[in-house]
């Protein structure tokens, strides 16, 4: 089940958290849209070097089938250029999911 969150809330408390809240919301929204029928690997490879680029891409592959909103290729270049909109858009998508 999708759970509704407040994006500007997502953003307020990666910044208080220092990110380490960014590492539970993935995991979250990852497991999300698992359900919805992504197939994103385990959450371990955010902290693998490497292994997380591969990780972003699958996680972006997923909201993409996910949500059927964006391509997986924008999304991945917002993360990699302005993470904090990437966050914000996958949360109003996945809100919607949640509706």
């Amino acid at each position: 089940m999708v759970e509704k969150r407040n994006p500007l809330m997502v953003l307020i408390l990666i910044i208080i958290t220092f990110g380490i809240y960014a590492l539970v919301w993935m995991v979250k929204t990852k497991n999300e849209m698992n359900e919805l029928g992504a197939n994103i690997p385990t959450a371990w490879f955010i902290i693998i070097p490497i292994l997380n680029i591969y990780w972003f891409w699958k996680y972006c592959e997923g909201f993409a089938i996910a949500t059927q909103k964006m391509e997986a290729i924008i999304l991945f270049l917002i993360y990699l250029i302005f993470s904090p909109a990437a966050v914000w858009i996958v949360q109003a998508g996945l809100n919607e999911k949640a509706q």
